[in-house]
């Protein structure tokens, strides 16, 4: 690779190694170019990562750890010997700058500006954990002897009083030596586990198929089991010997209504039927007086309406043998004469004037 990347480099005819060193001291540019356009201010464009979650102050949204950004490197200071970088960047959300630098003290990254760390640290010495030793005390424990072997017996203490849990640790640890008794023991038990589902599952489909539902059944619980069990759903009677009872009842029940009943009792009465009135079936037929041939009409006494509802009542002809016949015209009784008589009226006909 290095014989086919030298091969292939163009060399121009007026480049003097003695005079130029290399192809980017000809071109007079930096091996680095654009990320070295602002290297004569201290100034180096890296790639930077997000160390953590923060929130940014312009935009006010979350930023993840691991997000990563152009950023501008300089120099601004040391920790004792250790230099100490700071970096700016801009936030790919809106318009504002982060600046972060470097924590050498504290092995951690601090922000300057332009954004707020989201808080999810902890404290080493409330979880147990080994802390660092700090640069004063690491610098005493190399010049100081007393301070050594003062330093040395609180180790020996601490590792006194954490000795029945450290023996607690090495045994249990020792009883994971056996990586096959242990795999074995564990696929075991995943095979009794996957049995034991496999059986609820096929005891649920069962119980749904026969019920006809299409449920997602919970596993059952000791709350339910006893609430079901002070539960009971069954008939006190069979169902034929509901039906034999209901054909007991209809057979003794009586045939008529209680006697007490006047209602009943009053619609079964049998009334007689109403005569027609007169006048209404005299107009409906369309009855009319004629006079006879002379044109002679009787000048007797005239009755009244009362008096030919009553005849009326006798049989419609008044007394027996009594031949008196009521015309009415224009809805009005008139008293029949001996020379008239009922004919019905054909006032459209031609033989009007031979009657």
């Amino acid at each position: 690779m290095g014989e086919r990347k030298g091969t292939n480099k163009y060399y121009p005819p007026d480049f003097d190694p003695a005079k130029h060193g290399s192809l980017n001291g000809y071109r007079k540019s930096h091996p680095l170019r654009e990320r070295a356009r602002k290297l004569s201010q201290g100034i180096l464009i890296i790639r930077f990562e997000m160390p953590y979650n923060i929130w940014c102050d312009g935009c006010k949204n979350h930023i993840g750890m691991g997000v990563r950004y152009n950023a501008e490197k300089k120099k601004v200071g040391n920790y004792y010997t250790t230099p100490i970088y700071r970096f700016r960047m801009k936030c790919h959300l809106c318009v504002n700058y982060i600046e972060m630098q470097t924590d050498p003290a504290s092995c951690d990254y601090v922000i300057v500006s332009g954004a707020q760390r989201k808080e999810e640290r902890w404290d080493m010495a409330d979880n147990e954990q080994i802390l660092t030793t700090e640069h004063e005390e690491k610098q005493k424990l190399e010049t100081d002897s007393m301070f050594r072997l003062e330093h040395g017996v609180k180790d020996k203490e601490k590792l006194q009083k954490a000795a029945p849990s450290l023996s607690e640790l090495q045994e249990a640890q020792s009883a994971w030596k056996d990586d096959f008794a242990l795999n074995s023991l564990l696929r075991g038990k995943f095979r009794e586990e996957k049995k034991q589902i496999r059986e609820e599952e096929e005891r649920d489909q069962a119980l749904l198929k026969k019920t006809s539902l299409d449920l997602k059944l919970l596993p059952e619980v000791e709350e339910d089991k006893k609430l079901a069990a002070l539960l009971k759903y069954r008939s006190l009677e069979s169902y034929d010997k509901k039906q034999q009872q209901k054909r007991l009842e209809i057979i003794s029940r009586s045939w008529f209504s209680p006697a007490g009943d006047k209602k009943t009792i009053k619609n079964l009465i049998i009334r007689p039927k109403p005569p027609p009135t007169l006048g209404t079936s005299a107009i409906a037929l369309g009855v009319v007086r004629r006079s006879s041939k002379d044109g002679i009409q009787s000048d007797g006494k005239r009755e009244t309406a009362e008096e030919a509802t009553a005849g009326n009542s006798n049989g419609g002809c008044g007394q027996p043998g009594d031949n008196k016949t009521w015309t009415v015209t224009s809805n009005t009784l008139h008293p029949p004469t001996p020379t008239s008589g009922l004919v019905a009226d054909y006032s459209d006909s031609s033989s009007e004037a031979e009657v």
